[in-house]
């Protein structure tokens, strides 16, 4: 007779007469797979597109095997279960099989690994090693040494247990039979199954004992079980005198043995003899039906549990973060003393605890990682988090401390109100780091760490954008060289060379033939005509805007003569060198959504004119797909930390005049996903809100689809002063009275400033909080009146903050607020629409933003709008390149002034960043972003000052 899940009282007055209790593997693992299909429908409900996966490997072709791995993938299928049959020939190597093992470690759609066993492989392959490859969360048959290892130490929970004697426990518990103090003997010590078994009997309190073939007095030994589990592999071995009656018996064997009787001339049977046995226990497993079914049910089991616990990761629940404590001391040291005071974690123990898997984070070093884009992938069914950009009023000489304000808030929300919070910043460029501006970090108790690491190189982001950048301009020069000095079919024999006597187009080859509109492609049938049209770029040199980069204040490198060497036979042109962090590639950086968005945008970039105005891109130069290698790894944010332990992104650095001035969309997008719906990603604006937070919303926000929260503005006492007609500061020379005495007058007639920043902010839709950076010098009427002036003005709130002198512990006030403004409702809208004319675009952020009563177009900008909309740029946004100290064109004009009118004198175009910007302003006033280098002039330090620098940098 067969029992159903649990015996009955009839199935127990049976078995004490004499019949067994035919315990159905089948059924017991029909019933786990139909509740293990309601948890993958639950899963696939919650998260719609999401299937646990579960990888079988296979070497060779055993029919053994195959019938093993269909039955497999039979049952998963059946759940709902993503399997996956992976078969490899037997010339596999042991190394070869290795790899792809982990490639499969590392593949977030497989939740579950098995290796098929024995490997039907030409040379011999050590099983255990390769088992030992499955990283131990995917190790879904229980088999790896680290599996064995936690279960020989009784840690049942956490990890999977071996499926075939999980599933004997399950069917000795559906037997009814007490497991607490019985006696259980396994006959058979296979890593497989016995010697696990024994080890889970023994963690669920029965007495065990472990024989096998050549244990003495075997037949008295096996009789004493009241739970005999028996997997030796030798046909019908243990025969009824060996049974205790009433026992339980499980028969894990699986042998054919002649029968004469059957059509295939065999039939198979257990390690039990069925028939005499069966006589003797109260209940038994059938072979077949029996233990087969349990094993697979228990493999779906244990990958439907991976499924979840990945599930679970999708799920951003609170993290588990150790912050990191401050003390800090009432006269704040430097910057660098204050880093080199605190004791950063491990990049690595950061990754863990805000959700990252191991394999999502490539390790520079111990204080600093990579993070990899498929994050967004795994986590794209979670809600995004609340996003907060923090901006500030127009800048002064005297800094108004928008980054520490970041990092001091971040701080604030994550190591004292407990929230989900990570904050993404710009990387800072070398060239002001070395100059007279300094580093980025943030300062005094709110930086990101080690400062030093974040200054000084990073993983090297800006030194791929060098090279790319350089990449490229070589091979504009080299072009001209080569069509200069070359026929058309030895040019078209360079570009297309043939292989073995055959010529064949790149694909990006193919892109120009189109954009041609040349449809042969075959290289060996273009007419003479279209191999001039392919091979002649005819680049007009006086037009090229393409210049070489490096990443120093180098003032002699800002006009050059390049091609003087011999073998350039004269082809020499003016030209320079820019800062790497203006380079085109550094603002595409920061827009890309994607690998294959940054590769796109990269063949758009346009270096120059032909001698026809047809602008030359650098996807005509072929280029792009170069490019790309050199970037494939600058485009993964960085992580770091704050003093307090708090996550940071770095990534991306590009100038606020010339480009938007903010950090990468990826890294935003990433955070927005770790921290989870009720958790908050700080990220900042470069300049005033007028210049970075305008571009934020109207160039950022488009191309990533993202709808900021709130706006954090940051104002200074001294800023303000200074907007209300303080008088001029010098660097290195004591403050005027004015800025460290009381002056209430000056601070109201500042707020001017601040007030129309505010109604810049709001005129997004978005609620505004104030942050007032104190400094020591403010007093309580001053720091008072901006408060009331701020939320009379329309903002949420205005918080007076001293992060920078204790940390996060000196912006909890900021820190509520903001969360109090994020759970408003916010009407996010653009400012303009990009189907206006360029002209009217660039009127309505000089009106509304800057205050302006109009623009005045000159002739030479004219002239470009109009090129421009002949080539089909006119529906990108406007990137304005002005003077970030004042809302006007002139740097000396403080406060919001009014009646004036914004000259655009010349308007340009990075189409593979997305945007035109126009240039503002007289040449002496536009920092820069003219024809001259596209940098400010920098002051350049003393030598005492670089000298001391570097001493605390290199302090021991």
């Amino acid at each position: 007779m067969f029992c159903h899940y649990r015996m009955s009282e009839k199935d127990l007055s049976s078995s004490m007469s004499g019949v067994a209790c035919v315990l159905s593997g089948k059924e017991v693992a029909q019933d786990v797979r139909n509740k293990l299909k309601q948890d993958v429908d639950n899963l696939k409900n919650e998260f719609p597109g999401f299937a646990p996966g579960l990888a079988i490997v296979q070497v060779g072709g055993r029919e053994d095997s195959n019938v093993y791995i269909r039955m497999k993938v039979k049952a998963a299928e059946e759940i709902g279960i993503r399997a996956q049959h992976i078969k490899f020939p037997r010339t596999i190597t042991q190394s070869q099989l290795v790899q792809e093992v982990k490639k499969l470690n590392n593949d977030p759609n497989i939740h579950g690994m098995i290796v098929q066993v024995p490997l039907d492989a030409d040379t011999e392959i050590d099983s255990d090693l390769v088992l030992d490859t499955i990283s131990p969360n995917k190790d879904v048959d229980g088999l790896t040494t680290a599996s064995a290892g936690r279960l020989s130490h009784g840690m049942l929970q956490g990890g999977f247990l071996p499926c075939t004697p999980n599933g004997c426990m399950e069917l000795i518990r559906r037997s009814g039979a007490k497991i607490q103090g019985a006696n259980a003997v396994v006959l058979g010590r296979s890593k497989i199954v016995g010697t696990p078994m024994a080890e889970l009997l023994k963690w669920h309190h029965a007495t065990v004992t472990t024989c096998h073939s050549r244990t003495a007095d075997l037949p008295s030994v096996v009789r004493s079980a009241d739970i005999l589990v028996v997997g030796i592999g030798r046909p019908e071995m243990v025969k009824g005198s060996w049974v205790k009656p009433r026992a339980v018996v499980i028969d894990c064997g699986i042998n054919s043995i002649p029968d004469a009787t059957k059509k295939s001339g065999s039939r198979l049977v257990g390690d039990v003899d069925y028939a005499e046995v069966s006589k003797v226990a109260s209940v038994i497993t059938p072979v077949p039906g029996g233990v087969g079914p349990m094993t697979v049910a228990m493999l779906m089991k244990n990958t439907v549990i991976s499924a979840q616990e990945a599930a679970k990761r999708m799920r951003a629940a609170e993290w588990k973060i150790r912050y990191l404590t401050l003390d800090p001391l009432e006269k704040v040291p430097s910057d660098i003393e204050v880093a080199r005071a605190q004791t950063p974690k491990d990049v690595g123990e950061v990754a863990d605890e805000i959700g990252l898997l191991e394999n999502e984070v490539d390790l520079y070093g111990k204080k600093k990682a990579k993070v990899s884009l498929s994050v967004l992938q795994r986590l794209a069914h979670q809600k995004n988090g609340r996003y907060v950009v923090v901006a500030g009023m127009t800048p002064t000489p005297l800094g108004e401390g928008k980054s520490t304000t970041t990092i001091g808030l971040t701080q604030a929300l994550g190591a004292h109100l407990k929230k989900n919070v990570f904050a993404c910043v710009r990387q800072p460029s070398q060239g002001p780091t070395f100059g007279i501006k300094g580093g980025a970090a943030g300062g005094g108790y709110s930086q990101v760490i080690p400062m030093d690491e974040f200054n000084l190189h990073l993983t090297g982001d800006i030194h791929a954008i060098t090279a790319a950048n350089n990449l490229l301009a070589a091979q504009i020069d080299a072009r001209m060289f080569h069509e200069a000095t070359q026929t058309d079919q030895a040019l078209y024999g360079r570009l297309v060379p043939k292989v073995k006597g055959v010529r064949k187009f790149s694909p990006i080859q193919i892109n120009r033939l189109k954009k041609l509109g040349i449809v042969e492609t075959d290289p060996d049938k273009l007419t003479p005509e279209e191999v001039t049209k392919f091979v002649r770029l005819n680049i007009d040199p006086t037009t090229i805007t393409w210049q070489r980069v490096m990443d120093t204040n180098d003032r002699f490198l800002r006009k050059i003569t390049i091609g003087q060497s011999p073998t350039e036979k004269d082809k020499t042109r003016e030209c320079q060198f820019d800062i790497t962090v203006a380079s085109e590639i550094m603002a595409i950086l920061a827009l890309t959504t994607s690998l294959a968005d940054m590769r796109e945008r990269l063949g758009k970039m346009v270096v120059g004119s032909d001698t026809s105005g047809n602008p030359v891109t650098a996807e005509d130069l072929g280029a792009s797909g170069a490019l790309t290698v050199l970037m494939k790894d600058a485009i993964k944010p960085n992580l770091m930390q704050t003093l307090e332990g708090t996550p940071v992104f770095v990534h991306a650095g590009p100038f606020a005049n010339i480009a938007h001035g903010n950090s990468s969309i990826i890294a935003d997008k990433i955070a927005l996903k770790l921290v989870g719906e009720d958790g908050m990603v700080v990220t900042e604006a470069g300049f005033g809100a007028d210049i970075g937070m305008e571009k934020f919303f109207n160039i950022k926000c488009r191309y990533s689809g993202l709808v900021p929260n709130v706006v954090v503005l940051v104002a200074t006492i001294r800023a303000l002063k200074m907007h209300g007609g303080g008088p001029t500061v010098t660097a290195g020379v004591p403050l005027p009275a004015e800025y460290v005495q009381e002056n209430l007058g000056l601070v109201e007639s500042g707020f001017s400033n601040l007030r129309k920043q505010i109604e810049n902010s709001k005129m997004f839709g978005i609620p505004v909080v104030v942050a007032i950076n104190s400094f020591a010098t403010d007093t309580e009427g001053e720091l008072n009146l901006v408060k009331k002036l701020a939320v009379g003005a329309g903002a949420a709130d205005a918080v007076i903050c001293s992060h920078w002198a204790v940390g996060g512990a000196g912006a909890v006030g900021l820190a509520e607020a903001v969360v109090k403004a994020a759970s408003q409702p916010s009407d996010f809208k653009f400012l303009y629409d990009l189907k206006l004319p360029v002209e009217e675009k660039i009127r309505t952020i000089a009106r509304r933003i800057y205050g302006a009563d109009d623009i005045e177009i000159q002739p030479e900008a004219q002239t470009q709008i109009d090129r421009y909309k002949k080539q089909g740029f006119n529906d990108l946004p406007i990137c304005m390149a002005k003077t970030h100290l004042s809302l006007t064109s002139d740097p000396s004009k403080k406060g919001a002034p009014t009646g004036f009118t914004i000259p655009v004198r010349d308007v340009r175009a990075s189409v593979g960043a997305g945007f035109l910007y126009p240039l503002v302003g007289t040449r002496e006033s536009e920092n820069g972003a003219g024809s001259g280098a596209r940098v400010p002039p920098p002051r350049p330090p003393t030598l005492v000052r670089h000298l001391h620098w570097l001493r605390r940098l290199t302090h021991k």
